[in-house]
């Protein structure tokens, strides 16, 4: 498989399609008889082999423009910007993965620093430069030249056939300094450092370090205008290697840091978040939901095959000569997860209670039967509300429904009052809540009730242990009667006990 093929496919890994190997394989078959010559041809060809969701596929025709696209667009803007064009019109940009690294529009790099606005400079070597060369050899006469062509001017055709053009030149000095391994925008400084070095701009640095401490030593005939020249030389080549690493962040670097945040975001208290977080929230339990969906699937599909069963075998064989010719297993009849979640709605459990019924309802292939209800002093039943109206419509609409003094004993008699028949020994109950029931009777009783008739019941306290029987807070009473009563401070702690509620039913 070819290394610009390989590069794409992390890429599109990167970007979040799930590219399997086989499917790197069919795509590298596709390459073989397309070719990278017509780019709509290939583009589709890889569509159909490495997207196979139209998620993936939206993913694909994105990270593909990027990918592919990137020098296409350095050279509309060295058109734009010098008011020259390097390339012929039917000139074919390489990819990413071949020749990497133009040059980018003036003024558009972020860094540009002291030079950033100078006006452009001569697009060909000069007599300055002719002497820099027979003064610094032919390393720096190589920059010079690559400098020059990046910016859409010629040198001799003599000399572009001895020198080494930028695109392959940077694309081989970003290998040696390990671009592609970019995380962080923060990187990108320190690496195009590191790339012009190891694209050799050592002499180029030398030299111009000489001019200005030493003109009159430096044997230049006029220092000045070689000054000149080699600074807007190295300038050319810093936005280059500064492109190149760019467009390698957009890559390979944003996915990686975008997927950090979501870890950071899935790990912070959820009573925290702000409201930039909020998106990217949504984003972490989709994830989850998705994880724990394909997680538990799998489990049953394995588990309801069931074992071997021998004597089945034996007797079905009897009749072609005892030759076992069909499998029989044994199968065990497995549980439906069915869930009831009731959800303490006041204000210091309400951001916990978003993204559970969130976790829970993007669950929807997984946990078919859910029952969800909402307390703060009598309880409700809010589950045509999540189904029929948009997530943060049918949220908002609870908690103004749902507001009030929290009374746990009122909510477990309404419960059993009003739907009792909810629960049978097949039901998990969640309960959401911080047990503080503002001095009101706790009805331990009716939750022991619910113990004994449920198949588990799991209590999740955004509170941690060291404050449960502080104040108003029975949880010490509550606690003993559930299956499971723990603390849940973040979506990476709602994952774990939605997990476990799941496991039980494998």
């Amino acid at each position: 498989m070819d290394r610009t093929l390989v590069n794409y496919v992390r890429a599109l890994r990167a970007a979040g399609a799930d590219a399997s190997i086989a499917e790197s394989i069919d795509a590298a078959r596709a390459v073989a008889l397309l070719g990278y010559a017509d780019r709509r041809q290939l583009k589709d060809g890889l569509g159909v082999v490495l997207a196979k969701t139209p998620a993936e596929k939206l993913i694909h025709a994105r990270v593909f423009d990027q990918f592919f696209g990137a020098v296409e667009a350095s050279a509309e803007m060295r058109q734009t910007g010098d008011g020259a064009s390097a390339n012929p019109p039917d000139a074919r940009p390489q990819p990413a993965g071949e020749a990497p690294g133009q040059p980018g529009q003036p003024g558009q790099d972020a860094g540009g620093g002291p030079h950033a606005d100078r006006p452009a400079a001569p697009t060909a070597p000069t007599a300055a430069s002719a002497a820099t060369a027979a003064s610094g050899g032919d390393a720096l006469q190589q920059l010079i030249v690559m400098a020059a062509e990046a910016r859409g001017g010629a040198s001799s055709a003599e000399g572009r056939e001895r020198m080494p053009s930028l695109g392959p030149a940077l694309h081989r000095a970003a290998e040696a300094a390990q671009v592609d391994d970019i995380q962080f925008h923060t990187q990108v400084g320190p690496l195009t450092r590191r790339l012009l070095e190891a694209l050799g701009i050592a002499p180029l640095d030398a030299r111009i370090r000489q001019l200005l401490l030493e003109p009159q030593a430096s044997g230049s005939p006029d220092p000045q205008a070689e000054l000149s020249t080699l600074q807007a030389a190295r300038e050319t080549l810093r936005r280059a290697a500064r492109a190149l690493v760019e467009q390698r962040f957009e890559l390979y670097g944003r996915p990686a840091t975008e997927a950090f945040m979501q870890d950071v975001v899935a790990q912070r208290s959820l009573g925290r978040l702000a409201p930039h977080d909020m998106e990217r929230m949504r984003v972490v339990v989709a994830r989850m939901a998705r994880r724990m969906a394909v997680k538990h699937s799998r489990r049953r599909r394995v588990q309801l095959r069931g074992q071997l069963d021998f004597r089945r075998m034996i007797r079905a064989s009897a009749g072609h000569d005892s030759v076992p010719h069909r499998l029989h297993f044994k199968y065990r009849r497995k549980d439906k997860p069915r869930f009831v979640a009731l959800c303490d709605v006041s204000g210091s459990v309400a951001a916990h209670v978003r993204f559970l019924l969130l976790f829970l309802y993007a669950l929807h292939g997984s946990v078919a039967d859910l029952r969800s209800f909402a307390f703060a002093n009598q309880l409700g039943d809010v589950g045509p509300l999540l189904e029929n109206l948009p997530f943060d419509e049918a949220f908002e609409r609870i908690l103004h429904t749902h507001s009030g003094s929290t009374d746990y004993g009122q909510a477990f008699t309404d419960l059993q009052d009003q739907f009792w028949d909810v629960i049978d020994r097949r039901t998990t109950v969640i309960i959401l809540g911080d047990g503080r029931s503002n001095h009101a009777e706790p009805r331990v009783d009716i939750l022991a009730e619910i113990a004994s008739r449920a198949k588990r019941v799991l209590w999740l306290c955004p509170e941690p242990k060291s404050r449960w029987g502080s104040g108003d807070s029975v949880m010490p009473k509550y606690a003993p009667f559930c299956t499971l009563a723990t603390h849940v401070a973040s979506a990476a702690d709602l994952e774990r006990a939605i997990d476990e509620a799941l496991a039980a039913y494998g």
